[in-house]
């Protein structure tokens, strides 16, 4: 009798740890996204439905400056309450060496908002990662922009200095001319 209560039990443990395996949070990041950049901005975003409770994401959007530009990052999401949803836990900008800059939060609970806003950047490959988790098992999205200035090259500030010093001098010439 106590060799059947010993199989049992351990029947039950085994059975508990098989099916604690499922409580664990799952990764439900979106595959890398890469961005089209070249109209000056982009959208992205995640749709989660049938996730559950604290799984976490980590989605990466890929993109590469052809030259020197800043660029402005937006994460929004909407719950209806601070218990359902999605929790957006980052907003960074990377590039191969690592993180280059950090995101704001601007607000958290029933809205959570991100913003980033970054210097000057190179020509290179670069991407935002947004990162965050569930905060039930309803259905939660979040929608997320990203937007690229260029900036003029020195060159270009020297050209537009030297176009107006030829106007100045032609101006001036005219001017001596009709005295």
């Amino acid at each position: 009798m106590i060799k059947v209560k010993v199989l049992v039990g351990a029947i039950a443990m085994a059975g508990a740890a098989l099916l604690s395996q499922g409580a664990f949070a799952a990764d439900i990041s979106n595959p890398d996204t890469p961005l089209d950049l070249s109209s000056g901005a982009d959208f992205g975003g995640h749709f989660i439905t049938g996730g559950h409770k604290d799984d976490t994401f980590a989605d990466k959007y890929t993109f590469t400056l052809t030259g020197a530009s800043t660029i402005s990052a937006d994460v929004y999401s909407h719950s209806g309450n601070a218990r359902n949803g999605l929790d957006i836990s980052g907003l960074a900008l990377y590039n191969a060496g690592g993180l280059l800059l950090g995101g704001n939060q601007l607000s958290t609970g029933e809205t959570d908002q991100w913003q980033l806003d970054s210097a000057v950047l190179g020509a290179g490959s670069y991407y935002v990662l947004i990162s965050g988790h569930a905060m039930s098992n309803s259905s939660g999205v979040y929608s997320s922009g990203v937007t690229v200035t260029a900036v003029p090259e020195p060159e270009t500030y020297a050209m537009l200095l030297g176009g107006l010093g030829l106007i100045g001098a032609m101006v001036s010439r005219r001017q001596r001319k009709q005295a």
